[in-house]
Protein backbone atom coordinates (compact mmCIF):
# COMPACT_ATOMS: atom_id res chain seq x y z
CA UNK A 1 0.00 0.00 0.00
CA UNK A 2 2.91 2.17 0.92
CA UNK A 3 4.80 1.76 -2.41
CA UNK A 4 1.36 3.02 -4.31
CA UNK A 5 0.73 5.70 -2.31
CA UNK A 6 4.58 6.91 -2.74
CA UNK A 7 4.26 6.23 -7.23
CA UNK A 8 1.24 8.13 -6.95
CA UNK A 9 2.61 11.26 -5.04
CA UNK A 10 5.44 10.92 -7.52
CA UNK A 11 3.55 10.72 -10.36
CA UNK A 12 1.49 14.02 -9.09
CA UNK A 13 4.98 15.56 -8.62
CA UNK A 14 6.96 14.49 -11.77
CA UNK A 15 4.03 14.89 -14.64
CA UNK A 16 3.33 18.57 -13.93
CA UNK A 17 7.23 18.87 -14.04
CA UNK A 18 7.46 16.78 -17.25
CA UNK A 19 4.59 19.09 -19.01
CA UNK A 20 6.38 22.18 -17.83
CA UNK A 21 10.31 21.41 -19.12
CA UNK A 22 8.24 19.84 -22.52
CA UNK A 23 6.86 23.27 -22.83
CA UNK A 24 9.70 25.20 -22.14
CA UNK A 25 11.72 23.68 -24.77
CA UNK A 26 9.53 24.16 -27.50
CA UNK A 27 7.87 27.51 -26.78
CA UNK A 28 7.96 30.70 -27.06
CA UNK A 29 10.32 30.50 -29.99
CA UNK A 30 12.66 32.41 -30.01
CA UNK A 31 15.57 33.60 -33.18
CA UNK A 32 18.76 35.47 -33.39
CA UNK A 33 17.43 36.31 -36.83
CA UNK A 34 14.53 37.84 -38.72
CA UNK A 35 12.83 34.89 -40.79
CA UNK A 36 14.24 36.58 -44.01
CA UNK A 37 17.82 37.38 -42.45
CA UNK A 38 21.24 35.54 -42.54
CA UNK A 39 24.57 35.86 -40.58
CA UNK A 40 27.78 36.66 -41.58
CA UNK A 41 30.13 35.59 -38.76
CA UNK A 42 33.70 36.63 -38.92
CA UNK A 43 35.79 34.91 -36.30
CA UNK A 44 39.57 34.10 -35.68
CA UNK A 45 42.56 34.59 -33.57
CA UNK A 46 45.96 35.47 -35.41
CA UNK A 47 49.32 36.46 -34.62
CA UNK A 48 50.91 39.09 -36.82
CA UNK A 49 54.10 40.08 -37.89
CA UNK A 50 56.57 41.59 -35.42
CA UNK A 51 56.91 45.31 -35.58
CA UNK A 52 60.33 45.10 -35.83
CA UNK A 53 62.52 43.07 -37.75
CA UNK A 54 65.53 41.00 -35.92
CA UNK A 55 68.65 42.31 -35.95
CA UNK A 56 72.31 40.08 -35.76
CA UNK A 57 74.35 41.26 -32.80
CA UNK A 58 77.69 41.89 -33.58
CA UNK A 59 80.92 40.09 -32.30
CA UNK A 60 81.56 42.94 -29.80
CA UNK A 61 77.61 42.54 -28.48
CA UNK A 62 78.30 38.85 -27.99
CA UNK A 63 80.99 39.52 -25.76
CA UNK A 64 79.24 41.61 -23.74
CA UNK A 65 76.53 39.46 -22.75
CA UNK A 66 76.64 36.28 -20.32
CA UNK A 67 77.50 33.23 -22.07
CA UNK A 68 74.12 31.91 -21.73
CA UNK A 69 72.35 35.09 -23.36
CA UNK A 70 74.89 34.62 -26.31
CA UNK A 71 72.15 34.27 -29.12
CA UNK A 72 72.98 35.56 -32.67
CA UNK A 73 69.38 37.01 -33.36
CA UNK A 74 67.85 40.20 -31.51
CA UNK A 75 64.37 39.73 -31.86
CA UNK A 76 61.94 42.13 -30.55
CA UNK A 77 58.95 40.37 -28.76
CA UNK A 78 56.27 42.92 -29.73
CA UNK A 79 53.72 42.38 -32.47
CA UNK A 80 51.93 44.50 -35.36
CA UNK A 81 48.07 44.74 -34.50
CA UNK A 82 45.92 43.03 -36.88
CA UNK A 83 43.82 45.45 -39.08
CA UNK A 84 40.65 43.97 -40.44
CA UNK A 85 38.33 45.38 -42.92
CA UNK A 86 35.06 43.75 -44.36
CA UNK A 87 32.71 44.61 -47.35
CA UNK A 88 29.61 43.38 -48.08
CA UNK A 89 28.01 44.14 -51.50
CA UNK A 90 30.25 47.22 -51.57
CA UNK A 91 29.84 48.98 -48.00
CA UNK A 92 32.47 49.42 -46.15
CA UNK A 93 30.72 47.15 -42.54
CA UNK A 94 33.46 46.84 -40.31
CA UNK A 95 36.75 47.97 -40.11
CA UNK A 96 38.91 47.28 -36.91
CA UNK A 97 42.74 47.68 -35.57
CA UNK A 98 43.26 44.75 -33.16
CA UNK A 99 45.99 45.21 -30.72
CA UNK A 100 47.93 41.80 -29.84
CA UNK A 101 46.88 40.81 -26.39
CA UNK A 102 49.81 40.13 -23.60
CA UNK A 103 51.75 42.10 -21.16
CA UNK A 104 54.35 42.71 -24.01
CA UNK A 105 51.56 42.86 -26.67
CA UNK A 106 53.37 39.59 -28.16
CA UNK A 107 49.90 37.46 -28.50
CA UNK A 108 47.70 36.79 -30.43
CA UNK A 109 45.32 38.93 -31.62
CA UNK A 110 41.07 37.84 -31.25
CA UNK A 111 38.33 38.79 -33.97
CA UNK A 112 34.67 37.94 -33.60
CA UNK A 113 31.96 40.13 -35.47
CA UNK A 114 28.27 38.99 -36.47
CA UNK A 115 26.33 40.79 -39.26
CA UNK A 116 22.80 40.27 -39.90
CA UNK A 117 22.06 40.33 -43.32
CA UNK A 118 19.32 39.90 -45.59
CA UNK A 119 18.87 36.26 -47.51
CA UNK A 120 20.47 36.45 -51.26
CA UNK A 121 23.06 36.57 -53.10
CA UNK A 122 26.06 38.83 -51.68
CA UNK A 123 29.52 39.79 -52.45
CA UNK A 124 31.78 40.05 -49.70
CA UNK A 125 35.63 41.05 -49.34
CA UNK A 126 37.50 40.55 -46.40
CA UNK A 127 40.96 42.09 -46.05
CA UNK A 128 43.41 41.44 -43.49
CA UNK A 129 46.62 43.38 -42.46
CA UNK A 130 49.50 41.95 -40.08
CA UNK A 131 52.14 43.88 -40.95
CA UNK A 132 53.49 46.76 -38.99
CA UNK A 133 53.78 49.09 -42.59
CA UNK A 134 49.66 48.51 -41.94
CA UNK A 135 49.38 47.52 -45.80
CA UNK A 136 46.74 44.69 -46.95
CA UNK A 137 48.42 41.66 -47.15
CA UNK A 138 45.63 39.47 -47.10
CA UNK A 139 42.25 39.47 -49.28
CA UNK A 140 39.52 37.25 -50.99
CA UNK A 141 36.45 37.94 -52.37
CA UNK A 142 33.31 35.72 -52.85
CA UNK A 143 29.82 35.83 -53.90
CA UNK A 144 27.62 33.81 -51.62
CA UNK A 145 24.28 32.47 -51.98
CA UNK A 146 23.01 32.80 -48.64
CA UNK A 147 19.78 31.13 -47.51
CA UNK A 148 16.69 32.78 -44.81
CA UNK A 149 18.61 31.19 -41.26
CA UNK A 150 21.78 30.38 -43.28
CA UNK A 151 25.24 31.17 -41.77
CA UNK A 152 28.63 32.42 -43.22
CA UNK A 153 31.55 31.78 -41.71
CA UNK A 154 34.78 34.19 -42.33
CA UNK A 155 38.01 32.26 -40.78
CA UNK A 156 41.59 33.17 -41.26
CA UNK A 157 43.75 30.66 -41.95
CA UNK A 158 47.66 31.72 -42.68
CA UNK A 159 48.74 28.05 -43.92
CA UNK A 160 45.74 27.64 -45.97
CA UNK A 161 46.30 31.26 -47.89
CA UNK A 162 44.29 33.48 -45.73
CA UNK A 163 40.52 33.85 -45.70
CA UNK A 164 38.44 30.37 -45.71
CA UNK A 165 34.65 31.10 -46.55
CA UNK A 166 32.23 28.45 -45.05
CA UNK A 167 28.33 28.36 -45.28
Amino acid sequence: MKTILRIAAQLLLYVPLMALIGYFSTEPRFSILDEDEALVRLSFIHAAERKEPCRTRSAEELAKLSPNMRAAQDCPRERAPVRIELEVDGKLVLRREVPPSGLKNDGNATVYHRLPVPAGKHRVVARLSDRASGEFNYEKEETVELAPGGVLLIDFVATRGGFVFRT
